[in-house]
């Protein structure tokens, strides 16, 4: 008599687990998510989101400028900043189940980013309501947050997303 491995186990015999986001039914309010890992940012990481973004900001591209100002130093996109705190959520939270960006009413940079500084984010269910026209979805209230390495708070957003429900 014969034991299989599991080496030795044809793929269609394995139980197969793909990685996606919550379903809406499985968000929880009050809970932190801590997304992992977190982003060190760089000079190269700004100057080609600001170039690509069309953003031609001294406060980002210009060193010499920026040496004379406030912060003596180039400091990192805002936008770059928001766009990796969200999308460092996209993995644990709405991969796969999202159905669409509703929109952000609150958006604040209470502390700047520097080149070279890491960004790690977090999420907090503010509220989940399925949704009146659609059956089979929900409306999630997130609050985005994210930290430097020192954790000081450098992005805080409020974004509402339409998210799938758990198929039947």
């Amino acid at each position: 008599m014969s034991i299989d491995t599991p080496a030795e186990r044809s793929h269609s015999e394995r139980r197969e687990i793909t990685q996606r986001g919550l379903w809406f039914e499985e968000f929880e309010t009050d809970v932190v998510y801590k997304h992992s890992p977190g982003r060190t940012l760089t000079e190269a990481d700004n100057v080609l989101f600001t170039t690509l973004t069309m953003n031609t900001q001294s406060l980002h591209l210009d060193a010499a400028w920026s040496a004379d100002q406030q912060f003596g130093e180039r400091l990192m996109n805002s936008m770059l900043t928001l766009s990796t705190v969200v999308g460092q959520s996209v993995a644990q939270l709405s991969q796969g189940t999202i159905v669409a960006n509703l929109g952000f009413s609150e958006i604040s940079f209470p502390n700047p980013m520097y080149h070279g500084d890491t960004l790690y984010g977090e999420t907090i269910v503010l509220e989940t309501r399925e949704s009146k026209s659609r059956p089979t979805q929900g409306i999630v209230t997130l609050e985005h947050i994210g930290r430097n390495q020192h954790g000081d708070i450098v992005v805080r957003a409020v974004r509402s997303t339409l998210m799938q429900k758990a198929p039947k």
